[in-house]
């Protein structure tokens, strides 16, 4: 019997068995998936994704006696729907389940209540305090469709933008040709209908892996893939900015697969960040979720206990 913990995300799922110590016995990896249970393909996705970590913890010859999920676009009005689904999916008693949002959990992971303020840049983007009392600032996050400014997918848009309206007004691709011919093959053609069929047929976790396609011509010396990763930079840093305005100076918690693109955006952050503590943070969603219901220091659990979602 193990303490579970899950860090869902749009693009994967990892998670951590520990036992009552908080000692890490296994962990796993999975496909990535999103709470929004409103839209039928992404509950499949969900259960997929759960599905997929109840098979590791079998292969392992585990059992869950708790469980603690961070799933990216969870909100208070589906939990009694995710209940219904990891309660008999990991046969668990509701009491020893605990859900909420993927960026709360990081949070928990890498400060103390009110310790700080949260950025996370990764398929999506958001910004998040938790206070002590459970008073929570929320900026950003709000889908790739809205905003999502700074993050994998964005970029990856913003990029496409770019390439297209330099081909609208000049009829080539002159002077962005590096970062279209990395993003057309990592696409796997050059025709619109190649460019149409795998962004308006995906979700935002396939859309945000060409933002690597972008860091590569970045890399190659294109000046537009450049302005695309220095613009994510300064949006990133409004989302630290927002949070500052809102809830006070507090150090600035940056998390991610997106800062880890191109050095450009880490150093654009910076230096709009000048006069604020930045640190870049790397602690594990999934093992601080499954040592939440072992560790003896229950403030995040009191916190959860007053608000189970950012909204």
């Amino acid at each position: 019997m193990v303490h579970l913990g899950i860090d869902i995300g749009g693009t994967a799922t990892r998670w951590v068995a520990c036992d009552d110590e908080g000692v890490e016995i296994a962990r796993g990896r999975g496909p990535g998936a999103t709470g929004h249970l409103f839209n039928p393909a992404e509950r499949v996705r969900l259960e997929t994704a759960l599905r997929a970590v109840v098979a590791g913890l079998a292969d392992g010859g585990l059992a869950a006696q708790s469980v603690t999920a961070g799933i990216t676009g969870f909100g208070a009005a589906v939990l009694g729907e995710l209940q219904g689904l990891l309660v008999p999916l990991f046969s668990v008693d509701s009491g020893r389940l605990v859900v909420t949002d993927d960026i709360v959990m990081a949070y928990a992971a890498n400060f103390a209540p009110g310790e700080g303020h949260l950025v996370s840049a990764g398929t999506g983007s958001i910004g998040v305090f938790i206070g002590a009392g459970g008073e929570l600032v929320r900026v950003g996050g709000r889908g790739i469709l809205i905003d999502d400014a700074g993050s994998g997918g964005w970029i990856a848009l913003r990029a496409l933008d770019r390439v297209f309206r330099t081909l609208d007004r000049q009829g080539s691709f002159a002077g962005c040709e590096r970062l279209a011919d990395q993003l057309f093959a990592a696409i796997g053609g050059v025709s619109w209908h190649d460019v149409r069929q795998f962004v308006y047929s995906a979700d935002r976790g396939r859309i945000g892996t060409l933002a690597v396609a972008v860091a590569r011509a970045a890399a190659e010396g294109d000046a537009v893939a450049q302005g695309v990763l220095e613009r994510a930079g300064e949006e990133l840093a409004e989302l630290a900015l927002a949070l500052v305005a809102r809830a006070g100076k507090r150090p600035v918690g940056l998390i991610g697969g997106a800062l880890g693109l191109h050095p450009l955006i880490l150093e654009t952050v910076r230096r709009q960040l000048a006069v604020i503590d930045v640190r870049v943070l790397d602690a594990d969603g999934a093992l601080a979720a499954a040592r939440l219901q072992t560790d003896r220091d229950d403030r995040w659990r009191v916190v959860l206990s007053r608000q189970s979602s950012i909204g």
